[in-house]
């Protein structure tokens, strides 16, 4: 089992802001300590085989190839109703695993690889992908622990799928103009579609009593509020899943101002069974998160 996964959709900047601050606090979201990020992973074919300890000579074949014999095996002993389930996670597993294979685009590999390791030209699909690595993960027991980082602060690539050919973050100072405004929403709308879409797959994977929804606990949102200001409260966050019936959904919550995200992430340490009197800059535990 992982510890956790690290994920995003492009490499981390390098070297320091104009404010002296490293560029690695702007890129990675994931900290093994106050000064040192957790390497990301931003291949979707490297991340799926760490699942699977797909390593050198393994990425010839498979991994549905790998484990046929024990599938045959474990097929033959269950009832109709779990060999329906097998049937459904083996062809999720090879249905993901196909969509790697077709999407990547072939970079230089070491000589013990022989599988094309790459990022999908289309970012849509590479987002896609990476949330289908972590339902995999959740579903398979694989790792409890996720994040993602779909865009960093500094990032600054164009949006032309969506018609938008600035870069995002020169977008994010938009000077208050309507028509940067305008292209600031449209991505961020093409960013919470592709992150409903991926709540919605949740809801509909089963899990135990429930849903893998009902038994999550998601956290989308941004380290700013207004880039044009560099705000950095009041941040628009969703918490999404029910904790396995530690939250209560549905709802808009508005705490008071200053309060910090840190007491959402002290909270979420509780539902997890982590003793904690503290994170970061943590003032108490959130109210409100159960009805």
């Amino acid at each position: 089992m992982q510890p956790s996964l690290v994920l995003g959709c492009e490499q981390p900047i390098t070297g320091y802001h104009e404010t002296n601050f490293s560029m690695a606090y702007s890129s990675h979201i994931s900290w093994q300590s106050a000064d040192s990020p957790v390497p990301m992973e931003v291949y979707p074919s490297l991340a799926f085989d760490s699942l699977f300890e797909n390593r050198g000579n393994k990425r010839t074949q498979s991994i549905l190839d790998r484990v046929k014999d024990d599938a045959s095996s474990l097929s033959r002993k269950i009832s109709s109703e779990d060999n329906r389930k097998l049937d459904e996670y083996l062809t999720a597993v090879r249905d993901l695993e196909r969509r790697i294979e077709m999407s990547g685009k072939i970079v230089a590999l070491a000589p013990e690889d022989s599988r094309p390791v790459g990022a999908p030209q289309s970012y849509r699909e590479h987002v896609k992908l990476m949330f289908d690595v972590m339902t995999l993960a959740f579903r398979t027991d694989t790792s409890r622990v996720a994040t993602f980082v779909m865009a960093h602060d500094g990032a600054n690539k164009p949006y032309t799928e969506i018609g938008v050919r600035e870069g995002h973050h020169d977008l994010s100072h938009h000077e208050n103009k309507a028509e940067k405004k305008d292209k600031i929403a449209r991505i961020n709308r093409m960013h919470m579609e592709l992150f409903a879409a991926w709540l919605k797959q949740l809801t509909a994977t089963p899990d135990r009593d429930g849903s893998l929804l009902d038994n999550s606990m998601i956290v989308y949102g941004s380290g700013i509020a207004d880039g044009n200001a560099h705000q950095h409260h009041d941040l628009p966050v969703i918490l999404a899943g029910r904790g396995g019936g530690a939250f209560s959904t549905g709802r808009h919550v508005r705490y008071a101002k200053d309060t910090p995200m840190a007491n959402l992430f002290l909270s979420m340490l509780d539902r997890m069974g982590v003793p904690a009197e503290r994170f970061g800059d943590s003032t108490g535990r959130l109210g409100q998160l159960t009805a």
